[in-house]
Formats: structure tokens, sequence, C-alpha cells
């Protein structure tokens, strides 16, 4: 019974999870590859929201868990726009392919 009340999550955070990491693996923007990654920690966050919904542990725990991702994921997006910011100042574009200079 749980488990199918469990199941549309995980299949949402799954579905999530796929999109995050083809933006990761297919996208030549820098912004693209950030809004990918916080695809995939927003799908950590709904899968520990309905663990901790649905199983007899402490309620408080997914939350808790969530909200350090959450936490997480906001220093990720200050750290990496910084870092963008810097290579478009630098080189006048945030597109991969043409930043080869970087491969030292």
């Amino acid at each position: 019974m749980i488990y199918q009340q469990l199941m549309p999550y995980l299949l949402l955070s799954a579905g999530l999870f796929c999109i995050g990491l083809y933006g990761v693996l297919e996208r030549r923007s820098l912004i693209g590859i950030l809004i990918a990654v916080e695809l995939i920690l927003n799908s950590a966050n709904i899968n520990f929201l309905a663990f901790g919904r649905f199983m007899d542990v402490d309620k408080a725990v997914g939350q808790i868990y969530s909200i350090f991702v959450i936490g997480l994921a906001a220093a990720e997006v200050a750290v990496g726009l910084s870092i963008v910011v810097a290579i478009y100042r630098k080189y006048r574009s945030i597109n991969i392919e043409k930043l080869v200079k970087l491969k030292g």
C-alpha cells in the first residue's frame, strides 16, 4: 500500500533526474548546465520528502535533508554564477565549446 502511494513521487523524481542528467551532458551553455544541476538537486529533494512522508521514520528527517540540499543548491548557484561572470568577462562567451583555452 505504501509503495503504491510512493511510486508517483519516485517516477517524478526519476524523470527530473534524467532530464537534469541529459541537460548536464548535452548543454553547451554554462547557464544551462547550472539549471540542469538544479533539476538534479530538486529530484533528490522530492525523494527525501517522499521517503520522509511515507516511511516509518521521524517525519522531520526528510524535511531537514531537503532544507540542507536547498542551502547547498543556493551556494552552488552563487559560486557557479560568479564563475560564469568571470569567464564571460574574460572570454566574452559562456559557450563551452569556445572555451578550449581553459584546458591547460
